[in-house]
């Protein structure tokens, strides 16, 4: 991995609820635009820009009905090259979100292949007969509730949609639509962005024949993954899709692979087999799961957060880190204290995961420590997978009450709130109406307060970032663990060379004891990082930590 990408510290911006320029309550590239400098003076310099292109917005744009259109809420493909130019002129990369797994029933690729199958898309689908009875080919479920497989009478066949059913999952075994796929690729390589952001890439290889598989988490069809996530061919196209577009490129690839553990994930990213530079992966986002799955009312064990992330450490060469993007809660709701010690937590975890080994993903918002929303009823929420999941709670027997406080706590809405820029009307996001509503604690909580405050969360994330830039240790150096059993302690050492970064957090609201090993104590180690203003300064044998406490000490 060249050193672009190794300094890359990828801003994640979700165009629809960034900044709205026109005032018609949704963010377009022209809002972008004009918060450029706002990104760069962060300390970012890669954008991930998720999808601009052509949809009807069934799942906010990863429902692609034209892959080389913009979507017209959004601006004009002239304002994308503004954007992509004006970007390049700041000295920032810009990745855009693909979608290849699937795209929208409105596409003109499924709008023919759905009418018979002699055409020349009839392939480019995933079409399967029905049993003898009528029935689905498989009881495998969707994403987002229900079945998997939506039946088309022009066909007299069903079509296989691991997300919504206006989402048909493409057909990686149809030579014609991969080529079709890369076409796509080409055409935004050649206007210059910096590379893709490939979503659900580990879900392209499906098994040749669908048979019936287990139930998970109370559901009523069987688990989306089973069969689709690292499928017996993903390999061979990735190395294909590496070899006839990306490598002519000097790209970032990021691929988002659900379901896959660290062994796999290492074989997408082994420099030797050309085919992605990193992935993301989700096992840490589990540590809150319940019993109906992601939406539950049960809290995290940082014991299990910890050995997640030192796992992915210890066995990938290298991770994309983050707490937090546009499918998961804030991180200071999640994973802090959103309320006394929002400040402190919410700087606390970004040094954590930023200081650990890979490449940074900041989500917009998470920078000034925007938190889950507070929505009074499911009406609110925009969310597709709200609503079914919503829908599904209450079936299954759970309360109102209950089923409405498992939305709250783990909607995706909750990191698709309007950009709080200041305590004006909407935030500064829109004179319109939004989309959707704004978090109603952005008088409290916005960019203008916290440009203003020195000792705001914006401010902490400027040195930390430096502080991982310019240091060698941060990017290149070993991962160990200290206290691995530490109940309200995640810490950990970069060692280099013997250099060493020493990186403390305190997850817990109440004052605690940390034991440094003895072993580390041999160099006199400085402080060069901390969340609150009069901390620890050297190393010691013992350190007292405040809640949710911050430090990180070097013996550089």
């Amino acid at each position: 991995m060249n050193d672009w990408k190794k300094k890359g510290v990828v801003y994640e911006v979700y165009p629809q609820s960034f900044k709205d320029t026109n005032d018609d309550g949704i963010g377009d590239i022209n809002g972008v635009i004009e918060k450029l400098d706002y990104i760069k003076n962060l300390g970012a310099n890669i954008i991930w820009l998720t999808p601009i292109f052509k949809s009807p917005l069934v799942d906010n744009g990863y429902d692609i009905a034209d892959y080389e259109a913009i979507n017209p809420v959004y601006g004009t493909m002239a304002d994308f090259d503004r954007l992509l130019q004006l970007s390049h002129e700041k000295g920032l990369k810009l990745v855009m979100d693909l979608v290849v797994n699937h795209n929208s029933d409105q596409s003109k690729w499924f709008q023919e292949s759905k009418k018979d199958r002699d055409n020349k898309y009839s392939d480019y689908y995933i079409w399967q007969d029905p049993k003898d009875d009528g029935s689905a080919p498989s009881n495998l479920g969707s994403v987002f509730g229900g079945s998997a497989w939506e039946y088309v009478p022009e066909r007299k066949q069903y079509y296989l949609h691991l997300f919504a059913k206006e989402q048909p999952d493409l057909n990686w075994r149809s030579k014609n639509m991969r080529q079709s796929i890369y076409k796509v690729m080409k055409f935004w390589l050649d206007k210059g962005v910096d590379g893709f952001r490939m979503d659900s890439i580990s879900f392209i290889s499906k098994q040749a024949e669908f048979k019936d598989v287990p139930l998970e988490d109370n559901k009523s069809y069987g688990s989306y993954y089973y069969g689709s996530s690292n499928g017996p061919k993903l390999h061979d196209y990735l190395q294909e899709m590496n070899r006839e577009v990306m490598s002519k490129y000097d790209v970032i690839t990021i691929g988002e692979t659900p379901h896959t553990t660290a062994s796999q994930a290492e074989k997408y990213i082994d420099p030797d087999r050309h085919e992605l530079d990193m992935v993301f992966q989700f096992e840490h986002m589990h540590v809150d799961y319940g019993e109906y799955g992601r939406y539950s009312d049960v809290n995290f064990k940082l014991s299990d957060l910890r050995d997640s992330f030192a796992r992915w450490q210890k066995d990938l060469s290298w991770n994309s880190n983050y707490l937090s993007n546009h499918d998961q809660p804030r991180m200071v709701s999640r994973f802090g204290n959103d309320t006394k010690y929002r400040k402190e937590s919410a700087k606390m975890l970004a040094m954590i995961t930023v200081l650990q080994k890979g490449t940074p993903f900041i989500l917009q918002g998470d920078e000034i420590g925007m938190t889950n929303v507070s929505f009074d009823n499911i009406n609110q929420f925009k969310d597709l997978e709200s609503h079914n999941t919503y829908k599904f709670l209450m079936n299954k027997g759970v309360s109102s009450a209950k089923a409405f406080e498992m939305i709250q706590r783990k909607s995706r809405d909750n990191s698709r709130t309007p950009m709080q820029w200041n305590d004006k009307k909407n935030a500064g996001f829109s004179e319109g109406t939004p989309w959707i509503e704004v978090n109603e604690n952005y008088s409290k909580i916005n960019v203008e307060d916290a440009l203003a405050d020195k000792k705001s969360i914006y401010h902490f994330y400027q040195k930390l970032l430096k502080l991982r830039n310019d240091s060698k240790i941060a990017i290149d150096g070993q991962f160990d663990l200290i206290a691995p059993n530490d109940s309200d302690v995640f810490a950990y050492t970069r060692t280099l060379n013997g250099k060493k970064l020493i990186v403390i957090g305190s997850f817990t609201d109440k004052k605690i004891k940390l034991d440094i090993p003895q072993s580390l104590l041999d160099n006199s180690y400085h402080e060069v990082l901390s969340n609150y203003d009069d901390s620890v300064e050297e190393l010691s044998n013992t350190i007292y930590l405040r809640p949710y406490e911050g430090i990180v000490f070097s013996n550089d």
